[in-house]
């Protein structure tokens, strides 16, 4: 998994590209592949800057086809953050609603749908071109649950965030990021503690 300077680096090298704001709403609310490929701009509230995920873009023998998310908790609203929302304002076509473009909000400019190993073979593409240390495109998912954790976000929020069924998953998979999460708050916390002692501290 990268670092978050090496994210930095991968949305700043990408900054370009049509599908910059795809790569940039993987990084920070980890919907899975099918579910950027399936979402709609019925789907998107940039003005309540939410989103909510409803379906998921897969391919069998060949023929893309629209279908319900992995599980119930899959289906879910998902929170913006300012950045993930200006991105999604400047990939907004002006007749996003056409017929031919099936509404979809990440597709070819003439409406024909993206297929999934073809954003998972272009996103090798861009790293390689980058020279960034390889990942699958999967784990921009990781990324955001680690990133999110990290800046102090609660685990259920992250849970309901990646559309997890249940919080044990959650916690399972992301221990290492609450351990380290723990530490720092009870090292916040004896500080506040110390800057209150008035004998001499240790």
């Amino acid at each position: 998994m990268w670092s978050v300077d090496q994210l930095a680096e991968f949305l700043d090298g990408v900054a370009d590209d049509p599908l910059y704001a795809l790569w940039h709403l993987a990084a920070l609310t980890g919907l899975r592949r099918g579910e950027l490929l399936g979402l709609k701009w019925i789907d998107v509230d940039l003005e309540s800057r939410e989103l909510t995920v409803c379906r998921q873009r897969i391919e069998i023998t060949g023929q893309l086809i629209d279908s319900l998310p992995k599980t119930d908790a899959g289906v879910r609203t998902i929170a913006l953050d300012r950045d993930t929302t200006e991105a999604l304002e400047h990939h907004r076509p002006s007749d996003w609603s056409s017929p031919a473009a099936d509404g979809c909000v990440f597709c070819w400019p003439e409406g024909r749908p993206l297929r999934p190993d073809w954003l998972t073979h272009r996103f090798a593409e861009l790293i390689k071109a980058l020279k960034l240390p390889p990942i699958r495109l999967h784990d921009l998912r990781h990324g955001a649950a680690t990133l999110a954790l990290a800046s102090g976000t609660d685990i259920r929020v992250v849970q309901e965030m990646l559309g997890h069924t249940n919080y044990a998953f959650t916690a399972d998979t992301y221990i290492s990021v609450l351990s380290a999460q723990s530490r720092a708050a009870a090292d916040r916390s004896a500080k506040v503690v110390r800057a209150r002692r008035a004998g001499p501290q240790p």
